[in-house]
């Protein structure tokens, strides 16, 4: 009895690290570490999101935001502390990014259930899954085991990030150093099929590009003023803000896109065919998006020793 007791001891410890053979992440991960720590997360992010439905958007922008600085460790939930500072002040986070309120619900459930054990990398992760399925968009395996990191760098969160003003060039400059391709850049583009952005951030396009039509950049500078009001709202999806369908790819086929890093996306390039791609295949953009988010969700996350499992995502233990 007591020889099959240490036989499946062996065997857990095991499985436990066959999970982390060359740093590879894990569905399973947390299936005997904390087993309810999927629906846990699930069931906070249907609330926040019933709650405030913009939400699910700021969550999936979160994780995006998170990867692509020094990959997917949380560095972008820390906060500024004496002789510490973060990302949130980064120019592309600041006034902008949002989620953190329920980042710490998820996190503070969590610990309640299995103290220690969930990180706050994966916790974003998994937010943004569930926020994309909740709102109508595909789902995907999401790998687990990631740790938080120790640090962060508001610096390169100001380069890393590409800004809406990006040209096509610049775009695929931003994704290839995350080792992203052009299709990843399209169908992840296409998370802005949900969510708001600020006047700040369209302003210029509405008022100086010419790859907009008209009527379309009319309508907004109502809300929008030359000067002013940076902070007003304009949905990225006219038609369908809070749920998750292709009809971004279609305003961008008309010149509706809001921002001018997404009308570049459909401007006398390559990336038009997946533009267009997209804008007929539903299917087709749900199946890679979900493919380029578990691609994003594996952007050099720390694992092993690596980092820590914060008690506090807003601060390092």
């Amino acid at each position: 009895m007591a020889s099959y007791k240490f036989l499946l001891l062996i065997l857990v410890f095991a499985g436990a690290f066959i999970q982390y053979i060359n740093g590879k992440l894990s569905p399973e991960y947390y299936s005997s570490k904390c087993p309810n720590a999927l629906s846990i997360v699930q069931g906070e992010v249907i609330a926040a999101i019933k709650n405030e439905t913009r939400i699910g958007a700021s969550l999936l922008r979160l994780h995006f935001h998170d990867c692509f600085v020094n990959g997917c460790d949380a560095s972008i939930l820390l906060d500024d502390a004496p002789g510490f500072i973060g990302e949130k002040t980064a120019v592309p986070n600041n006034n902008s990014v949002r989620g953190f309120e329920v980042v710490d619900q998820i996190k503070a459930k969590l610990e309640k259930a299995c103290p220690g054990v969930v990180s706050c990398a994966d916790i974003l992760a998994l937010a943004a899954r569930d926020s994309v399925v909740h709102l109508g968009g595909p789902s995907w395996k999401v790998g687990l085991g990631r740790r938080d990191s120790t640090s962060a760098s508001r610096s390169a969160a100001n380069t890393s990030i590409p800004p809406p003003t990006s040209n096509i060039s610049s775009l695929l400059s931003s994704f290839a150093a995350q080792g992203l391709s052009s299709r990843d850049l399209v169908a992840l583009a296409g998370s802005h099929t949900i969510g708001l952005a600020r006047c700040t951030n369209f302003r210029a396009r509405i008022y100086n590009d010419t790859t907009i039509d008209a009527v379309f950049a009319k309508s907004l500078q109502s809300n929008c003023p030359i000067t002013g009001n940076d902070n007003n709202l304009a949905s990225l999806d006219l038609q369908t803000p809070t749920y998750f369908d292709n009809l971004y790819y279609k305003n961008l086929l008309k010149e509706k896109g809001l921002l001018h890093s997404d009308q570049e996306l459909f401007n006398g390039t390559s990336a038009d065919a997946l533009v267009k791609l997209y804008a007929s295949d539903t299917f087709k953009f749900f199946k890679d998006f979900a493919k380029s988010m578990v691609k994003m969700g594996e952007i050099k996350p720390l694992t092993g020793s690596q980092g820590e499992i914060r008690i506090k995502c807003r601060k390092v233990n």
